[in-house]
């Protein structure tokens, strides 16, 4: 499919409308075919998309809105968010490169906005022993507004530093840690990036299901490379049950749920299929 699509590319970019706005509905026109026919495809990657989301994405891709846009994608633990989220950067990192494209892409790790709880771990004694009193499956263990703000910080168009948290055990969290270059896309993924106090900084809202069964294998397959040895059913059961009443409901505010269980070859196809679109239309 993507040899046809690069073989055709002439032809088609020929027949292209010169008028933005006859150039925004082409577009739309164009993405609603490369969305209708994965959405009809067998193990698609795609659960549900919104029209609106499309439209909102042909006017981004046709310059009739001329900013940088924002990404957020939500899912419980085990979904498959962090690894959907890497195939999107590091193929849009690839066409970027090969197109001498500066500053296309930026990621803000959601994790990174926990709060630094370093003196509760020491004065615990342990992480262990701290993460039994100090639930981080909450929306409020995180500075969800600090996120929010360096967001919108990036989508105007100001170097931000990020914030950088130790994910080893010691719960500190070093700020200002991590330089930020306003890029074309801001995308960001973690438990709760479409809770109430981030979830209107995204332009493109996107939720990751999977069933239950394959989430608690890979859970467990995670637990046991990390070591948490008998605490991880205690572990599991207390992120389930918080995933129920504020990761699950997040959902609703999305335009588009894909599949956690989807091929990633699949993704990797139809993020190109995308690109070969925006080649058509701009170079």
């Amino acid at each position: 499919m993507q040899n046809t699509l690069i073989k055709t590319l002439p032809e088609t970019k020929r027949s292209i409308p010169q008028s933005e706005t006859n150039l925004c509905l082409y577009t739309e026109r164009e993405l609603n075919k490369i969305f209708m026919e994965e959405l009809s495809s067998e193990n698609s990657i795609f659960k549900k998309v919104n029209r609106s989301a499309i439209h909102k994405m042909a006017l981004f891709l046709s310059g009739m809105i001329n900013r940088s846009c924002s990404i957020g994608i939500a899912g419980e633990t085990a979904s498959g968010k962090s690894t959907i989220a890497l195939d999107i950067i590091n193929t849009i990192e690839k066409f970027a490169y090969d197109y001498n494209i500066c500053n296309a892409i930026t990621r803000i790790n959601t994790d990174d906005y926990y709060y630094d709880r370093s003196e509760m771990v020491k004065a615990a004694g342990s992480f262990a022993e701290f993460a039994k009193h100090y639930d981080l499956d909450i929306p409020e263990a995180l500075e969800l507004e600090l996120m929010k703000k360096h967001i919108k910080s990036l989508l105007d168009g100001e170097v931000t530093y990020l914030p950088e948290y130790d994910m080893s055990g010691t719960a500190i969290r070093h700020n200002n840690a991590k330089l930020a270059l306003p890029s074309k896309i801001i995308i960001s993924e973690g438990l709760f990036t479409l809770t109430p106090k981030v979830v209107d900084a995204f332009d493109f809202k996107i939720y990751v299901d999977v069933s239950h069964s394959v989430q608690k294998e890979r859970f467990y397959r995670r637990a046991a490379e990390r070591n948490l040895g008998d605490s991880a059913d205690e572990v599991y059961e207390n992120a389930s049950s918080k995933a129920k009443t504020y990761i699950h409901p997040t959902s609703a505010k999305a335009d588009i749920i894909l599949s956690g269980e989807a091929d990633r070859e699949n993704y990797r196809i139809f993020i190109n299929k995308i690109i070969e679109l925006i080649k058509v239309i701009k170079y």
